[in-house]
């Protein structure tokens, strides 16, 4: 079977579609009883082989000194003069020197194609690549390909679309034909980037780095000795390297992006050598080639989290993103949210939306979120502190050299067993169990979904590669978990709000202030009456929104109002103006305030 002759038999009937695919089918029967399971996929290699043997006997060659390929030039002259054709109106020329298609390359996430162009001025072949979108018209050729060195003028750039076209259409079979890719992650049936066989980058130059330190280095013993100490040392580095096999199971589990953060302002906790053990994963972890130091704008976090769009998105040091005023310029919602915003392009048209779904692993000196974080924000990120008193990673100088050295071996494994067989099933079932346990606990829905998916990868890793102790639990992970009522905004902008009223008692009266400067209002028992334009102010300087807190307050019944309106109006000293009539809460009697007499008139 392993001669030509049963493919030259299949052959005979290549004139007749039908009764080819018939013949195919039946020799591919015969083949799988003696042992050959791909007879299908040799026969169309057979197939191919013909006809570019075939090919090669055209009568009008390409005919460039040195060519790098040699095609059918149809009607075109193609010699060290350029390419030209003859028609009724005389010669026209396409371009003065030599020029041609020498590879096609298929992108495997958009199915958009590019050709590779090789053309020669003088002694020496360069090498250019374009979009078909681009070399589809003359007026966007001329302007692309003439920086490049090509010689093109917007008068003869017509004849080069049509020569393009012609070369590649009477080329199909010689051409050949390159899967690339210009992002990392799941690729459909394709499989995962940069893990698909003979696969090239042709993405933005900007994540070049990135790309090629996605590879392996080392020895995966070496790497998998590390882990297994790592792992033994804390809890947090445990997180972290579960943390990071987790990221690709964002999008086959249908889960939404989050952030795992590491913070601590005491040096020597290990935070920046945990967050190189979860790049190793993956990749190189030299600072500046996996993992990333802070980028200035929203629009570039966006970009580098679409392209690493299933692989964990590493940042270190992200104190870094911080403002002349102090305000941090990171978007931890929008990152969260896993999709970009709509954005124009230099042609007046619509950029593709980018896209992600992953884990987002970051280290800084405060907690990613604060009180006044939206509780979008806060609903993503498990913050997690380091202290001196409790090192993550200890003897930091020789792990992280022995990481430099071995690394980009476990992501590889990871992705591969994942797929293998019903894994991701399995995976499912895994995560829906912990899913189910951590939702009976105090946190959020989506704090539990990302719980989940780190004990699920951390399972699976003990399963595959790790068997040095058992699975992380739900108790381990549940203390770094945000409560409903910490997550909530309205929680938190009551509580700041009460807490400012009790840091500028002195500005309220009340039976132990009867005389003041300023005077915000008036607190009477449980009730505190602030003037509507200062709790508009308090509510901007801790980045509440006035109105939503409110709209809150009323809800819970914590606000004594007038109608639909948020306020009340009150005469204080005389002095008639709109205030919000604010609940406080509760305290043991002994501590209550009882109202003296004021000059108050309530409307």
């Amino acid at each position: 079977m392993y001669k030509s002759e049963p493919y030259e038999l299949v052959y005979t009937y290549s004139d007749n579609q039908f009764e080819e695919s018939k013949q195919i089918e039946i020799m591919a029967k015969y083949a799988r009883t003696v042992g050959i399971k791909n007879f299908k996929t040799m026969y169309q290699q057979y197939k191919k082989t013909l006809q570019i043997i075939n090919r090669r006997s055209y009568d009008n060659p390409t005919n460039f000194s040195d060519q790098p390929l040699e095609l059918n030039a149809g009607e075109w002259i193609c010699d060290d003069f350029g390419v030209k054709k003859l028609t009724d109106k005389g010669e026209v020329v396409a371009c003065s020197h030599p020029i041609m298609p020498i590879e096609r390359l298929v992108n495997i996430d958009t199915g958009e194609e590019k050709l590779k162009l090789a053309f020669s001025r003088g002694k020496r072949w360069r090498e250019v690549i374009m979009g078909k979108d681009i070399l589809s018209t003359a007026s966007s050729v001329a302007k692309s390909l003439a920086p490049k060195g090509v010689l093109l003028t917007s008068e003869n750039a017509k004849y080069f679309v049509q020569y393009l076209c012609d070369i590649e259409g009477q080329n199909e079979d010689v051409i050949p034909e390159r899967k690339c890719v210009t992002r990392l992650g799941y690729m459909g049936d394709e499989g995962f980037a940069p893990y698909v066989d003979g696969l090239i980058f042709d993405g933005d130059v900007n994540y070049r780095t990135i790309y090629n330190a996605i590879t392996t280095h080392g020895k995966y013993e070496e790497w998998h000795k590390i882990a297994l100490e790592c792992r033994k040392m804390s809890l947090t580095a445990r997180i972290m390297l579960a943390s990071s096999f987790a990221s690709v199971l964002v999008q086959p589990l249908g889960a939404l992006p989050f952030f795992v953060h590491l913070w601590g302002v005491d040096s020597g906790t290990g935070k920046t050598v945990a967050l190189m053990l979860a790049a190793s994963v993956w990749g190189d972890v030299t600072i500046g080639k996996y993992i990333q130091t802070f980028n200035s704008t929203q629009v570039g976090q966006e970009k580098t989290a679409a392209f690493l769009n299933n692989l964990p998105l590493l940042i270190d040091e992200l104190q870094l993103s911080k403002d002349s005023k102090g305000n941090s310029k990171f978007d931890v919602y929008q990152l969260a949210q896993g999709t970009g915003r709509t954005r124009g392009n230099k042609t007046g048209g619509v950029e593709r939306t980018p896209t992600w779904a992953n884990c987002i692993l970051t280290t800084g000196e405060t907690p990613l979120v604060h009180g006044n974080s939206g509780a979008g924000a806060l609903n993503r990120v498990i913050d997690i502190e380091c202290n001196a008193n409790e090192v993550v990673i200890t003897d930091g100088m020789r792990i992280s050299s022995a990481l430099k050295k071995n690394y980009g071996f476990a992501g590889r494994v990871f992705v591969k067993l994942l797929y293998s067989d019903d894994n991701i099933n399995v995976a499912t079932h895994i995560y829906q169990d912990y899913f189910k346990k951590l939702s009976e606990r105090d946190t959020t829905e989506k704090q539990a979904m990302a719980a989940a998916i780190i004990l699920t990868a951390d399972k699976l890793c003990c399963e595959w590669m790790f068997g040095d102790m058992p699975p992380l639990t739900v108790d381990e992970i549940a203390d770094f978990l945000q409560t409903k009522q910490s997550v909530s905004a309205g929680e938190r902008g009551y509580q700041y709000i009460c807490d400012w009223v009790a840091l500028n008692s002195n500005k309220f009266l009340s039976e132990n202030v009867t005389v003041t400067i300023d005077i915000y209002g008036l607190i009477d028992g449980d009730w505190v009456y602030i003037n509507n334009t200062k709790f508009k102010q308090i509510c901007e300087d801790g980045g509440y929104n006035s109105r939503a807190l409110l709209s809150w307050l009323k809800s819970q019944n914590l606000i004594s109002t007038r109608g639909r309106n948020y306020t009340r109006g009150k005469r204080i000293n005389g002095i008639l103006g709109e205030y919000v009539v604010l609940k406080l809460p509760n305290y043991d009697d002994e501590n209550d305030i009882k109202l003296s007499d004021y000059d108050i008139e309530v409307l």
